[in-house]
């Protein structure tokens, strides 16, 4: 990668609007901002000028904001010109940046350029993009505060920890007729707990922080007419299903996006589960059980006014299920229903009774699927992540447990510290001290242009 030459794009979305930016990050910002405004720019304050082409002639005005390395968010030169909102002016500025010897950026380039400058660490610059797609509250906050470094100082406050342990491990090595007594010091193993009690910690919340980026799908599924679409227009609020009394209405996959508790909901309706009567039906029943495969939870939604043994039925409908979702069960038409299943009996599921109708019962139900998937996802400590971070956390803490398990039963030093080493690089695979080109680029190419 060249990160020697000069940087441009458009840093507002595309379309119409009041004002758009177009940025400029690299060596040649001060001779391009010379060129286009015809006079020095003062570091760090707004100036009112024209926009000028090649000619002298205007292509707009606006405000001209000159950032000087290193007091810039990506650590180089940067220019922003804040000009009016339109595609054709926001056109105009950016060719004439171009003609000046500027490139067009990638998408991510200039979150990439203030990583590699040490201006953020990685799980910081994904936090901007993070923030940036944020589909609820609980999202953008939890995305600012890993943006100000919040996880970051986490991660790096265990991987103290384990780097503490690998120094104890190595002067042991060194010194080897010291060795037993190093390793069976009560220090060390106490140390070794308490770092395993921080991964263990750390991992939840980070998977916490995952669920509030990525969200959890949760698929309805059920027998014809059970009230899966009933349902699924009180969760969202609105008409999107079709509800007749007639079954087999739903064919196809219908999908909405709610926020629940503050973390992102994928509603998924499907077809009824029964043995299905054409080819269009079949197609249907397919899609519903390829969503439940795919899916976080999976809701089952009984007719409680017809189907008393629930159990029985929710487990006919799960058979074949390879996968291990989150099992809810829906016990609908509680308004209608002569008598009431009952929804506490012992079973390997969660039942909450409900009316689709009236809405009774659908605050429980929100409720239990919170506690399930996001317990604590809502409170101020939280903060952002992602899956590859959680995959990370886990790596290290099965080399952290394999560590322990050489040392306590075999005294192990060498291969003790060897499992310290690779989980001290799973740990700062999170901030990008330990981190492939590749990743790095798969990383940044999903970020918008201009960020």
């Amino acid at each position: 990668m060249n990160h020697q030459d000069t940087i441009a794009a458009v840093a507002t979305p595309a379309g119409r609007g009041g004002v758009g930016i177009v940025r400029v990050s690299g060596p040649g910002v001060s001779s391009i901002s010379q060129s286009v405004v015809g006079c020095s720019l003062i570091p760090r304050q707004a100036t009112f000028t024209d926009f000028l082409d090649g000619s002298g002639d205007v292509i707009d005005q606006g405000l001209a904001l000159y950032f000087k390395s290193p007091a810039s968010f990506t650590g180089e030169d940067v220019l922003e010109l804040q000009g009016h909102g339109g595609p054709i002016v926001m056109s105009l500025l950016l060719s004439r940046v171009v003609s000046l010897g500027a490139r067009i950026a990638r998408p991510g380039e200039f979150s990439e350029r203030a990583f590699l400058n040490e201006k953020l660490d990685l799980s910081q610059a994904e936090a901007v993009a993070d923030l940036i797609d944020s589909t609820t509250e609980a999202a953008a906050r939890g995305a600012i505060r890993s943006l100000k470094g919040v996880f970051s100082d986490r991660v790096r406050a265990l991987d103290i920890s384990i780097v503490k342990l690998r120094m104890f491990v190595e002067a042991a090595i060194d010194f080897p007729e010291e060795e037993i007594d190093f390793l069976s010091d009560d220090r060390l193993k106490d140390n070794l707990e308490l770092a395993l009690t921080q991964m263990r910690t750390l991992t939840q919340q980070t998977h916490q922080g995952a669920i509030l980026r990525e969200g959890i799908t949760l698929v309805l599924v059920g027998e014809p007419n059970a009230g899966k679409s009933s349902l699924m227009n009180q969760f969202v609020g609105d008409d999107i299903s079709i509800v007749t009394a007639m079954p087999g209405t739903t064919r196809d996959v219908i999908r909405e996006y709610i926020s629940l508790g503050g973390v992102p909901l994928k509603l998924v309706d499907t077809a009824g589960l029964r043995e299905a009567e054409n080819e269009i039906e079949a197609e249907g029943v397919r899609r519903a059980r390829a969503e439940m495969l795919a899916a976080d939870g999976v809701l089952v939604v009984i007719d409680a006014a017809k189907d008393s043994d629930w159990v029985s039925q929710t487990t006919h409908l799960l058979a074949g299920l390879e996968a291990q979702p989150a099992v809810f069960v829906a016990l609908n038409k509680i308004d209608i229903a002569s008598e009431l299943p009952e929804a506490l009996v012992p079973s390997p599921y969660h039942a909450t009774r409900v009316s689709a109708k009236t809405g009774a019962g659908i605050g429980d139900l929100k409720t239990a699927l919170l506690n399930q998937f996001a317990p604590n996802v809502t409170t101020e400590s939280n903060f952002i992540a992602r899956s590859r971070h959680v995959d990370a956390l886990k790596r290290a803490e099965e080399h952290l447990m394999t560590g322990r398990q050489v040392l306590l039963e075999q005294s192990a030093g060498e291969l003790f510290a060897e499992e310290l080493r690779y989980c001290h690089e799973a740990l700062i695979e999170i901030t990008g001290e330990f981190t492939s080109d590749d990743l790095l680029g798969e990383i940044f190419s999903t970020f918008c242009i201009g960020k």
